[in-house]
């Protein structure tokens, strides 16, 4: 796997693929910039070498060129988390982009405009594709946001640098801490899954289940496998239709030896709404008009249990409606669990959109090993799958 060290960009001009696709407000001022921040090892790392940086990213989903999704609003917040002035050009192909990159002295920094300005990009067009690669020496994706897609500046730009493409810091460490989950971690191995629906990670929970000792299924999808057992779940949202799919899985674990942990208790509510009455209900006997909406106090002192035991802890998925702070306290109890775990050696990665929100909400960012930044790409890498972005750059 060939990273930044491998290379001495001195001189050199390195084509990065950066993933600036951060959320802006209606005054185009930029709300997160954890993706820049992200970057910004990588680019420094250049720079210090004596090289420049070229970088190209999306942002959002434009129909051609539209100004509201022209990466001129976000030159401010890049130059200020880089603490480095940035040239930005209007286009990202063509003569001007080519004399712009050509002019760069060691040191500086181009951003080019949005890539999904052109629909080549988003095609994987080859002729695009070369375009950009005329525009530096070195290419680097440090862009695992969009690793799982074919794009032109993910994937097949990487054809046009053949020996002199690399893997940025970023993306290393998103690799590196998937293949600590999936292959090289210590055991016991474990793996959170919650969210609302078992139709989502059925992949993801066939693949992982010969890497894994203990599985822990919470939030919406425990009520399938509930259900799928003989419980009563009142209201509680359940995919009838993958019950006989819940009962399965449950088979493979016990033929690989893993251990399933379902809660025993929840929160049940008598509408889904903040101010809804609650109460704590066994699991396999919610009264019928009531729904659950987060895990019981014996279902959070058993995953505790659970994730103290464990030396490496993937979490994808809250265990409840942390959204509302009436039901946001198994999703907090499981933050402070898996903080505490990492605190005393366990690696612990946190991926998927859900999780990822819930960590910054609730303040653990700094207290687990690694928060991924990709949620689609951390999903299909979790399902076993290639993503084209890394194979492009191994090739």
């Amino acid at each position: 796997m060939k990273t930044l060290n491998d290379f001495d960009f001195k001189n050199k001009k390195a084509l990065i693929r950066v993933d600036f696709n951060v959320p802006l407000n209606e005054q185009f001022e930029v709300t997160d910039a954890t993706r820049i921040v992200s970057a910004k090892p990588t680019i420094i790392k250049i720079l210090e070498d004596g090289g420049s940086c070229i970088l190209m990213s999306h942002l959002g989903r434009p129909k051609g060129f539209q100004d509201e999704f022209s990466l001129k609003h976000i030159v401010g917040k890049v130059e200020e988390v880089l603490g480095v002035e940035l040239k930005f050009i209007a286009d990202c192909i063509g003569d001007e982009a080519e004399a712009a990159a050509n002019s760069l002295e060691p040191g500086q920094v181009l951003l080019l405009e949005n890539l999904r300005f052109y629909k080549e990009e988003t095609a994987g067009d080859k002729a695009f594709a070369e375009k950009l690669s005329k525009l530096g020496d070195i290419y680097v994706n440090d862009a695992f946001g969009t690793a799982h897609r074919a794009h032109a500046s993910t994937t097949i730009v990487a054809q046009f640098f053949e020996g002199k493409k690399c893997f940025g810091s970023l993306l290393a460490q998103e690799i590196e801490s998937i293949q600590k989950v999936m292959q090289t971690g210590e055991k016991p191995v474990l793996a959170i899954l919650g969210g609302a629906k078992v139709s989502s990670k059925i992949t993801i929970i066939e693949n992982i289940l010969d890497k894994v000792d203990h599985l822990i299924i919470g939030g919406g999808m425990a009520f399938t496998f509930v259900k799928a057992q003989g419980g009563k779940i009142g209201n509680s949202i359940c995919e009838d239709d993958k019950m006989p799919l819940a009962l399965e899985i449950l088979e493979q674990a016990k033929a690989k030896n893993v251990q399933v942990h379902i809660p025993v208790d929840t929160v049940a509510a008598d509408a889904f709404s903040n101010d809804a009455n609650k109460q704590i209900v066994d699991i396999y006997a919610i009264p019928d008009g009531w729904e659950g909406v987060d895990a019981g106090p014996k279902s959070i002192a058993a995953f505790d249990k659970v994730v103290q035991e464990s030396k490496t802890i993937l979490w994808n998925g809250p265990l409840g409606v942390f959204e509302m702070e009436s039901f946001a306290n198994g999703t907090i109890e499981l933050g402070n669990s898996i903080a505490e775990a990492t605190k005393n050696g366990a690696f612990s990665l946190v991926g998927g959109g859900d999780s990822v929100a819930a960590v910054k909400q609730f303040g653990f960012e700094d207290k687990v090993s690694y928060v991924s930044t990709g949620g689609g790409a951390m999903l299909e890498s979790l399902e076993g799958k290639t993503l084209p972005g890394i194979a492009a750059i191994l090739e």
